[in-house]
């Protein structure tokens, strides 16, 4: 009785962990990492989430945010993927960023295409509903997509993180409209809010334009024009100290354009929302 007992805890544990799934693609000599959850429904034809953590981050760090949104995965037909970073940085489009994936100009756009080829030949996700969102450096990434892989991101969102201006910039701008939701707060030193110098681990990654130039780039690209539409989000966590304002445009034949504005926010999450859900709203509401 004593040797099945320890059996059974194994077998157990074995059971809990599967539901996770890491493995990897190789790109030019790398072994590219990312996590997801084992699908426990038909996932032929929906749709695909790359969620991509902050600078010297990794895949745990948004994993711990996402309990919500992995609840209702399964009822949306959603897989979400959470890649890691090389040496837990991204190469996104900021020239002086001082990480290796910069400094040995990684090819993020060959990971990201693999990982849509594995999970379209594994589960036949639906290539036209791919989605990306990243905190902080992982919105970085996410802007990076939008601006050179246009063509197989269907929209992007980016927390608390601002798009580099031209000066600090080595991405080939693609000039494709796409859906954007930024997330970004009034008091952030990290990313500052109204743009200026970005220091990440005391160095300096360039400059970032402001929120609102960046929310004016992504709108001019789908031919807006005038004052988008404002809206107070309610306040549900009066002890945060921070409230939201969302500024959006949205017109028929037109990618929808959001910035949702965290007044006191600093470089972390509101608390007036789960995020990731918003996300997940904003990105299966375009058609």
């Amino acid at each position: 009785m004593r040797s099945i007992l320890p059996l059974l805890l194994i077998l157990i544990s074995f059971n809990v962990q599967s539901q996770w799934i890491k493995d990897s693609v190789l790109i030019e000599g790398h072994y590219r990492m990312f996590t997801f959850h084992q699908p426990d429904t038909n996932l032929k034809g929906g749709s695909l989430l790359f969620l991509m953590h902050g600078s010297g981050g990794n895949s745990s760090d948004i994993i711990a945010k996402t309990n919500k949104l992995e609840a209702i995965a399964g009822k949306d037909k959603l897989l979400i993927i959470y890649p890691e970073g090389y040496l837990h940085f991204w190469n996104e489009c900021r020239k002086f960023s001082t990480a290796a994936a910069n400094k040995e100009n990684i090819n993020e756009e060959a990971f990201f295409t693999e990982m849509i080829n594995y999970f379209t030949n594994k589960y036949g996700i639906n290539q036209h509903n791919i989605f990306a969102a990243g905190f902080s450096g992982g919105g970085h990434m996410a802007y990076k997509l939008a601006m050179t892989m246009p063509a197989q991101i269907k929209a992007i969102a980016a927390i608390v993180a601002n798009m580099p201006d031209s000066a600090s910039c080595d991405c080939r701008l693609a000039g494709k409209a796409l859906p954007v939701l930024i997330i970004n707060g009034t008091d952030d030193k990290t990313n500052p809010y109204n743009g200026g110098e970005m220091f990440v681990n005391n160095a300096s990654f360039g400059v970032v334009r402001s929120s609102e130039n960046t929310f004016a780039y992504w709108s001019s690209l789908a031919g807006y024009a005038g004052m988008p539409t404002k809206t107070l989000l309610p306040d549900t966590d009066t002890t945060d100290h921070k409230t939201i304002e969302s500024y959006a445009y949205k017109a028929a034949n037109k990618p929808p354009v959001t910035l949702l504005k965290v007044v006191g926010g600093h470089h972390d999450y509101p608390g007036d929302i789960d995020v990731y859900l918003y996300v997940w709203d904003f990105f299966k509401a375009i058609k």
